[in-house]
């Protein structure tokens, strides 16, 4: 399950892991702002929330990631 809400500055998509597998997992939330995307998680164990940001960049290549086969790739932008 996920939900998606517009913000002031920002897309906000939360992931919920509703599986049928236990233990589930804390929630995801993506932050999609102008210039990067933000990934947040609880850590139950310390009770702690971890981030990590990711440059537009690095989203482009992730998303073309996970579709391609095991090797190593440089993604080229055509001119608009």
């Amino acid at each position: 399950m996920f939900t998606i809400e517009h913000e002031f500055d920002a897309t906000v998509i939360t992931l919920v892991d509703d599986g049928e597998e236990l233990p589930l997992i804390e929630d995801v939330t993506i932050a999609a702002f102008e210039d990067c995307v933000t990934l947040e998680q609880l850590d139950p164990r310390t009770e702690e929330v971890s981030r990590i940001t990711l440059s537009l960049s690095q989203v482009r290549d992730l998303a073309a990631a996970l579709n391609l086969p095991e090797g190593s790739y440089r993604l080229e932008r055509k001119p608009d």
